[in-house]
C-alpha cells in the first residue's frame, strides 16, 4: 500500500512537471518600427510620398494664391460694378475657395492611398522575415516591442538582428 501510495505520487508530479513544461511557451520581442525603418524600401516610399505631397502643396498653393489675387483684384474694383456683378464675383470666389478644399481633402485621401500601397509590400516582408526567424528558433510568440505598443518590459530574447540577417540589411 505504502508503495502504491509512493507510486501515485511520482506519477502525479510527472504529470504535473510535463504539463508545466508543455504550458511554457517562449516568447520573444522585436521593434517593428525601428526594423520597417531601417530597410531601404521604406525609405525610397518615404521618399516618393514626400515627393507627392509637395507636388500636392505646391497645386494647392498656386490655386490659393491664384483666388487671392482674383479676390483682391474684384475687391479693388468693386465700387466701380453694379451689385448684381459684386454677386456673381462673390459666388465665383465662394467656388474658388471650395474648389481649393475639395482638392485638398482629393489630396490627402491619394497620399493616405499611395502610403498604404507603398507600404503593404514592405510591412508583408518584414512580417514574413519575422514569422521565419521566430518559427525557425522555435518562439511561440513575439511580441512588437516598439516604444507606445503596450510592451513594458522587453528582456527576453530580441530577435532584431536575426530578421536584419534575414533581410540581408
Amino acid at each position: 500500500m505504502k508503495q502504491f501510495r509512493t507510486l501515485f505520487i511520482a506519477l502525479a508530479l510527472t504529470i504535473g512537471a510535463t504539463a508545466f513544461t508543455n504550458a511554457q511557451s517562449k516568447v520573444a520581442h522585436i521593434a517593428t518600427q525601428d526594423l520597417v525603418q531601417s530597410l531601404p524600401e521604406y525609405k525610397s516610399a518615404m521618399d516618393q510620398l514626400e515627393k507627392l505631397n509637395k507636388t500636392y502643396q505646391a497645386e494647392i498653393e498656386d490655386m490659393t494664391a491664384e483666388a487671392q489675387s482674383t479676390f483682391q483684384r474684384y475687391e479693388a474694383e468693386a465700387a466701380t460694378k453694379t451689385e448684381e456683378e459684386n454677386q456673381k464675383r462673390a459666388t465665383e470666389i465662394q467656388s474658388a475657395q471650395r474648389r481649393i478644399q475639395e482638392h485638398s481633402a482629393n489630396a490627402r485621401q491619394d497620399l493616405q492611398k499611395k502610403e498604404n500601397d507603398l507600404l503593404r509590400p514592405v510591412l508583408e516582408k518584414v512580417r514574413a522575415a519575422i514569422q521565419k526567424v521566430a518559427r525557425a528558433k522555435g518562439y511561440d510568440y513575439v511580441l512588437d516591442s516598439t516604444t507606445g505598443t503596450g510592451v513594458l518590459l522587453a528582456d527576453g530574447y530580441d530577435l532584431m538582428p536575426d530578421v536584419k540577417k534575414e533581410l540581408g540589411i
